[in-house]
């Protein structure tokens, strides 16, 4: 659906439909360290839209993500599987979702800028994942202007094999949203915005909510941590 968000025309990206059909390889994603963390969430067989592990037993993704994008009506927790590390038909972990918190901020259907500030939830698993298996990421601050960020995303024409968006750019932040040149696709919903470490894991900044446009430039807005994430993830448990 489009909404109008100042000069800037944005479309939630979670997807409706997607494919298990093998895609193309993916753009550079081995090379990412630790890029496990970041699974496809399979929304009651229905959607789908991306996660990360952020410590053993949560997930950080996109709000809207836990709406039915019909009805608006809420999506029972419990209907939700993590696929941690998907690369093809085989996932690195695979847990069901027991508990959402959403940020309190949150309204569904949101159309001003600075409600995609708040489009963030948390998961918790029915169990957890060993740090053997996959490193949850770091969560750090958000970026600054001119930074730059890569994105890992499953998308709807990439269902089973996550996309690397590489070396693009914070164009701009006001409050808890940022703008970046990043180009997103349905399902990047939730995808992990990572700042690059030379012989380190990825710091975790942002959270991919919506793709837009400014004029003809394609743009992505995220959503950046503030002190609710941590109150969040308490809830969660």
């Amino acid at each position: 659906m489009k909404r109008i968000i100042g000069l800037i025309a944005a479309a939630i990206i979670s997807s409706t439909t997607f494919s298990l059909s093998a895609e193309a390889q993916s753009s550079g994603v081995r090379a990412v360290q630790g890029w496990e963390a970041v699974g496809r969430l399979n929304i009651a067989g229905r959607n789908m839209c991306t996660g990360s592990l952020i410590a053993p037993n949560l997930v950080l993704t996109a709000a809207h993500c836990l709406y039915n994008p019909q009805t608006g009506q809420a999506v029972n927790p419990r209907n939700i599987k993590f696929e941690a590390g998907l690369n093809g038909r085989r996932a690195k972990a695979s847990r069901r979702v027991v508990k959402a918190v959403v940020h309190p901020g949150y309204r569904h259907n949101w159309s001003s800028r600075s409600e995609a500030g708040s489009d963030i939830a948390v998961l918790r698993l029915d169990r957890p994942i060993a740090g053997s298996q996959i490193r949850p990421f770091v969560l750090a601050a958000a970026p600054t202007p001119g930074d730059s960020v890569d994105v890992l995303s499953y998308t709807v024409n990439q269902a089973t094999r996550p996309a690397r968006e590489k070396g693009c750019r914070i164009l701009s932040t006001r409050s808890e949203t940022l703008v970046t040149s990043c180009r997103v696709e349905y399902g990047a919903s939730g995808s992990p915005v990572l700042q690059m470490r030379k012989g380190g894991a990825p710091l975790l900044v942002s959270v991919i909510s919506a793709k837009a446009q400014i004029g003809r430039k394609r743009v992505s807005l995220a959503t950046t941590f503030d002190g609710s994430l941590r109150r969040l993830m308490r809830r969660a448990g």
